[in-house]
């Protein structure tokens, strides 16, 4: 049975050294809720649980929604704020020219339909580790997050399909030089929704991050 621990119990100790006083708007481990850990602490007090597929669907998750009705659904906004050359816009948010950095595998893309925007912690894996527990409306929020940077990630299409569904025990990213910033964003994002670590996933950040910086990790609790 898949048993989604909230991180305030494992976090307390932790939390209190490293928090500063005016960065927790809210209580720990609830929406608005503020957490700042070292990276190799951060991977120590995810949640652990079995993970499990069942009953997943792609849909499961409704994305790429205009939350704030400017045209702009959540994928083109990603690629507008990630854009380093910002592209023409056009009627209902029509794309053109424009040039983006796809740091998965150190490539630079000239249009966005080389583009897929990326899960960082993908749906199906969300889906694995706590989010099929979930409502559909904070489904949505999450398949949606626009609230931390970390959460979706303009890549090339070819890199985000060699990814597909695999969490860092089977897949990095090609470009050796962004492993450390990649493991670190995923972490924030596993924190940020409160998603659990399988004993594979836990083992092999635990193994990745041994040799990375070992810098805070700040997340704002989206549940």
């Amino acid at each position: 049975m898949r048993r989604l621990a909230t991180l305030a119990a494992a976090t307390a100790a932790l939390a209190a050294l490293t928090l500063p006083a005016h960065a927790d708007p809210g209580p720990l481990g609830e929406p608005g809720g503020t957490l700042a850990l070292p990276l190799k602490d951060a991977v120590k007090v995810l949640p652990a649980a079995e993970e499990t597929r069942t009953g997943y669907t792609r849909t499961s998750f409704r994305h790429w929604t205009d939350a704030d009705n400017d045209g702009c659904n959540t994928r083109k906004e990603v690629l507008l704020a990630e854009a380093f050359l910002a592209p023409g816009q056009g009627a209902r948010c029509a794309l053109t020219g424009g040039e983006w950095y796809s740091p998965y595998d150190d490539v630079y893309v000239d249009a966005a339909g080389g583009l897929d925007v990326d899960h960082m912690v993908p749906l199906a894996e969300a889906w694995d580790s706590g989010a099929g527990a979930w409502s559909a409306q904070e489904r949505e929020a999450y398949a949606n997050d626009l609230g931390d940077d970390r959460a979706l990630i303009a890549v090339t299409a070819r890199s985000n399909r060699s990814k597909a569904d695999q969490d860092p025990a089977t897949w990095l990213p090609p470009a050796e030089a962004y492993r450390c910033a990649y493991l670190a964003d995923w972490v924030a994002v596993k924190v940020r929704w409160q998603l659990t670590v399988d004993d594979a996933e836990r083992q092999a950040l635990t193994d990745r991050v041994a040799g990375c910086p070992n810098e805070p990790v700040r997340v704002t609790f989206a549940r």
